[in-house]
Parts: structure tokens; sequence; C-alpha cells
């Protein structure tokens, strides 16, 4: 478990991790409180699942260790990091959600269910920005679902009921209630947490926050602790977020982030005297990327962001979730003051450039799911000498292979660089998924030439 210090306390994400050497709605009314939560709880218990997961670490210091296992080093050390965590049942296909962190660089993922039966898990693609990740075990017999709410409607005061896996103790219940919406918790970008003082500890991560109907308004994700237990401060991605991550991750294996080219700094009281405006709400355009959708609609440095789509901006990091939210593609409008003037503008939303494809596979858009098991990000320029690769060699590099994939079968690795599928130069992750899609869709093998340490080979990976 990690720590970030804030404020003489600490937030630290709460799955539970162990070290060992190895070779819509609206608000419940009093007449639907329940005396207690016992009819929700056995209703939804069997949904709620805890996760175990293993990650084989090599005893290296250089990339070069790491991307070369038969270097001259001798045999390298291994250890074994166990990590424990929640997740819940989202669809009667086997889809779970749970935590990024819980599950990321996993070598092995395992969902222990409420009846003690262990079913082993394929990763389907995570989200590190939002902390949401989502797995696929094969379905049970009916299987329980879990069933989402609306986290907007919730407001402080009301029941909350988390069910996970603290310290390993599947099935354990805590209730509370909703401390407080939009916590910005300086855990990332897209930071709008819900808290609750229901008790959520270690393992707990990932698993489900109820609201008094037994719909999930938010997937548990971090406490405040100076001791690493809980003092009643947790916080949990909103379902209003989660949702859209899931079903990104589960219709096409990665996320679309808006982008509108622009950066912001917070209003002051001087900076707004001294750009003749009333009030420091907003967002200022510090600079405005060439050719980028705000400069396609007039946005200038100096102009303040007060409205987005019809809804306030108070400060940047509202601007920050609004803009990320929007489809690439979409129609924004938004409310601008240049020196004292309003006027409305309209936009064509981009889509945000990610360094790294945060997913856990390639998707396959036909049918069956069998997917090629990647995870691919730029190649890192500092670790170009140590990959061997010639100048001017362009490609993807494969950061990690799920175990068991596609990939895995056919000899990929953890460091190879793709340059070409199907024999078309690839310069980005994206190229990779389109190549694989045509491949599915004509039922024959990808073909990959990759680089391998100084050394090109062509690689074959088939889905049949």
């Amino acid at each position: 478990m990690s720590y970030i210090s804030k404020k003489r306390l600490c937030i630290g994400l709460i799955a539970g991790t162990l070290m060992l050497s190895a070779g819509g709605f609206a608000p419940v009314s009093a007449q639907e409180i329940p005396n207690d939560f016992s009819a929700i709880v056995r209703q939804k218990l069997p949904a709620v699942v805890a996760i175990t997961t293993r990650q084989i670490i090599q005893d290296q210091t250089t990339l070069n260790d790491f991307l070369d296992p038969f270097d001259s080093h001798g045999p390298l050390q291994q250890q074994v990091r166990e990590a424990l965590g929640s997740g819940f049942v989202v669809s009667p296909e086997g889809y779970i959600v749970t935590n990024n962190h819980v599950v990321a660089d996993a070598a092995e993922i395992h969902v222990v269910f409420s009846d003690k039966e262990t079913a082993p898990a394929r990763l389907v693609g995570r989200d590190p920005e939002t902390d949401i990740a989502v797995l696929k075990v094969d379905p049970r017999p009916n299987m329980t679902t879990t069933a989402w709410g609306d986290s907007d409607a919730m407001q402080p005061g009301a029941w909350t009921i988390a069910i996970g896996s603290p310290f390993g103790l599947g099935g354990t219940v805590t209730v509370g209630v909703l401390s407080a919406r939009s916590r910005d918790i300086q855990s990332g970008p897209f930071d709008d947490f819900l808290q609750t003082d229901a008790s959520i500890n270690r393992g707990n991560s990932g698993g489900p926050l109820f609201n008094a109907r037994g719909e999930v308004i938010g997937v548990n994700t971090a406490i405040v602790s100076p001791s690493g237990g809980s003092i009643g401060i947790g916080f949990a991605v909103p379902s209003r977020t989660a949702r859209s991550i899931v079903d990104q991750l589960i219709s096409t294996g990665r996320i679309e982030r808006g982008f509108i080219g622009v950066r912001l700094q917070e209003v002051t009281p001087s900076i707004a005297e001294s750009l003749g405006i009333a009030g420091i709400k907003g967002a200022l355009v510090a600079s405005v990327e060439a050719g980028s959708p705000a400069q396609q609609a007039g946005i200038q440095p100096g102009d303040v962001i007060t409205r987005f789509n019809g809804k306030d901006i108070q400060g940047v990091h509202d601007l920050t979730l609004a803009a990320a939210s929007q489809k690439p593609g979409s129609k924004a409008t938004l409310t601008t003051n240049r020196g004292g003037t309003q006027q409305e503008l309209s936009l064509t939303v981009g889509q945000r450039k990610d360094e790294e494809v945060q997913t856990g596979a390639v998707p396959n858009p036909g049918t069956g799911d069998q997917r090629l098991g990647l995870s691919l990000r730029a190649i890192p320029d500092e670790a170009r000498q140590q990959l061997g690769l010639q100048p001017g060699t362009t490609g993807v590099f494969i950061q990690q292979v799920a175990p068991n994939s596609l990939a895995a079968q056919s000899g990929l690795k953890p460091g190879d660089v793709i340059v070409s599928a199907n024999n078309l130069k690839v310069t980005q992750p994206s190229d990779v998924r389109e190549e694989w899609a045509k491949s599915r869709q004509q039922n024959k093998p990808i073909l990959l030439r990759i680089e391998r340490q100084g050394q090109s080979l062509f690689v074959a990976v088939s889905s049949f």
C-alpha cells in the first residue's frame, strides 16, 4: 500500500500487498429506509468478488536486464508480489470491475466468488487515469450482477454501503453516509471522488459502494489514513465516471478522452483585475496549441473560459473534467470572457493523445472473444540504445504481454518493438489495432515484424 503525504495525512490506495521470496434516481425517502440492510446485502453479495493477483518481479536495476532475460549477468533473482483487492460483476457475460492499481502488471489474476469458488480472470482493459480496470471470467450459471446508480443524485448524508475483502476477509459489509462529493485528492488530473465514512481498508480497492437501493454509485479506491487503517475518510470513483470508462473498455479495450488544446491556470484576484474582469471564477487560457480545436475556434491566450456546454466553470479542474468527458468529434460550446466582454464560441472536440494505450488487450471488434493481449506505447527515447534500435527506427514498444494470450503463445515479449504489421509500418498503437481488426475480419493471422535486441524477425499471430 502506497501513501502520498498531504497536510500531515496520508492518502493511500487500498489494495493489500505482500512481498514474498520466490525463486439515474431520487434520494430515498424516510419511508423507504430499511431497518437494516440485510436484504440488500443478501441480494448483492454474490455479485461482489475478491481478487488475488501475482506479479513476478525481477531483481534488477537496469532496463537492459528487464529487456534481455538471457543476458550474461547470470540467473535473475525473483520476487512474487501478491495483491488483494475487490471487484463486482457488471454483466452476465462475466465482466468484472475493479481498480487498476489492483491488477496493473499482474502476471496472474484470480477471482474468488462469495461461494468460495475461484476462477482465473483476464484483463480486458484498464485506465490508470481514473484507476478503473475491467476483468473477464467465464460466465457462471445464473451469475448475479450489479446495477449502476446515479452518483450525481447522491447528496451528503445519504446512506452508503461498502462490500469488499479488507485484509482478505471476503464479504465484509460496512455502512456509512456520503460525506462529500467532487473531492480532489491530488491523485490525478481527473479527480472527482465521492467521500464516504463507511469503513474502507486495505483490500477494499475496486469494491462497490452502494446506495440504499443496492445500486452501485461508486468504486472504492483510496483512503486517508495516518496509520494504514480506516479513520472514516474513504474515496470512491463516482458511477458517472466509472460507468463510462467501463463501457468503453468492454466495447473497445481503450479510452477516448476529449481534447481542446489549451494550457490553463487559475484566475487570481490580481489576474482578474489586470484582465478587467469581475470575480475569479473560470479557467484562464495561458496558451493555445497550434492547430488545436481551441485555436480553430478562435480561443486566445488571456481568455477566461467561464462555461462549457452550459455548465459553469469554477476553475481549471472543472474545465479539465468537462473537456475530457466529451467524445472526440462531438460539438461543444464555450463562454469566454475577453477583457470583460462575454462571447460564445463553438468547437469540435479532438482526441487526447496519451503516451500509452491504457489497455490490457488490443480489442477484437468482431465476433468471439479472442484478443491479442498486448499493452503498447511509444518507444521511450531513453531506451532506444538499450533496445538496440538503429537511428530512425519507428514502431511501438511492447510494454506488457498478457499471460496465456495469443501474443504470449506466439512468443512476443515485453521489450520487443513492433515495426510493421501486415507489411505496413506502424508508428502508434492504433496502427496495430487496425491491422489486427482487419486480419480478424479476413480470418487470417496478423504478420508482425519486430526488433529484438538488434535482431529483426517476423511473428505471425493467429486467432483461430
